[in-house]
């Protein structure tokens, strides 16, 4: 039986077929989502649980548990899956078991026909339970099950939080963890800073619509690669794609906190009293307040991504550009 497992820690892979390379991606994207529901303070809706779907008999069909969980105490024809609750296998599941914030339990005398995948949870198996078909594949990624149960379950979390003094103290946090990452970044590379602010000025909309198709094509050149290449070549075009778009985030936003920054300046204070620092520290805020509004964060989330992957991609036009802002 071939498996393949993910927690915060470590990733153990072994020849792991291209739909479960399909399922690390998608797990990746929605791990992205629970942090953010974390870092938002969302409330916790695990006390709000709907009662468990029972099936009982015969069931010619999947069988989907929407925000609760799945206890199967005969047989499913096909497969079986919850999002945002647990799938308890008492009988037999001739196809597929699968959850997403949640885990998967094979009890004594259960049999389950196909492959048993879990994002969040775990993969119980019970000492007295049979032993799977060996050509089955067990894929478990384990981590922030709470938080991808609690999407799950009320997706709406992840644009309204719950405010309170933790979530004001996160807040807090996240403006010196920019303002420090800003502070360093820009000493390290400060040319590079310089001349991104000024082909962002330049040009906001034209780096906004490069980052837009860059993200898209990304996107989607990822899911091609894992469905179509070699095993191999998709996970490293995959991992190079995330770190190339993890790089250009972090870079990207440095310059628009800065660029941010000396347009308040301008506003806000006096000629005399600008200041490179102040101006990171004003850009880190407003980009954080930003984003912490609710039910428009996640539109400012992807301005912010989309600028960032535009900014590193458009370096090496500056000059052009220029000359075109100078004509007009």
């Amino acid at each position: 039986m071939r498996s393949l497992s993910l927690d915060k820690s470590e990733f153990i892979y072994n020849a792991a077929p291209k739909a479960a390379l399909q399922f690390l991606y998608l797990f990746l994207v929605l791990v992205i989502f629970a942090i953010i529901i974390k870092a938002e303070g969302a409330h916790d809706v695990s006390k709000d649980d709907k009662p468990p779907l029972v099936i009982e008999g015969v069931n010619e069909s999947d069988v989907f548990g929407m925000g609760r969980s799945v206890i199967i105490r005969g047989t499913a024809k096909k497969g079986a899956m919850s999002f945002g609750g647990d799938v308890i296998v008492e009988g037999v599941v001739e196809g597929d078991v699968a959850t997403i914030g949640g885990s998967v339990w094979q009890k004594e005398g259960s049999r389950i026909g196909g492959d048993v995948i879990v994002l969040g949870g775990a993969y119980h198996h019970d000492k007295k339970a049979p032993e799977r078909n060996k050509a089955s594949t067990t894929i478990m990624f384990a981590g922030y099950e709470q938080e991808l149960r609690n999407l799950m379950r009320d997706p709406t979390t992840i644009v309204a939080p719950h405010f309170s003094l933790a979530y004001l103290g996160q807040k807090v946090f996240a403006v010196l963890f920019w303002f420090v990452i800003s502070l360093a970044l820009t000493a390290v590379t400060p040319n590079s800073i310089s001349r991104s602010i000024a082909r962002l000025q330049l040009n906001k909309i034209r780096v906004a619509v490069i980052g837009c198709l860059a993200a898209l094509v990304s996107t989607f050149g990822v899911i091609y690669c894992l469905h179509y290449l070699p095993t191999a070549i998709s996970v490293l075009v995959s991992l190079l794609v995330l770190i190339l778009v993890f790089l250009s985030y972090i870079f990207g936003r440095v310059v628009i906190h800065a660029a941010t920054g000396q347009w308040l300046q301008k506003k806000i204070l006096s000629e005399g009293k600008h200041s490179e620092t102040v101006a990171l520290l004003l850009g880190a805020t407003f980009w954080t307040v930003a984003s912490s509004i609710p039910y428009i964060w996640p539109l400012t989330v992807t301005f912010l991504m989309a600028t960032s992957l535009g900014i590193a991609l458009t370096s090496r036009y500056r000059q052009q550009w220029k000359q075109e802002a100078s004509a007009n």
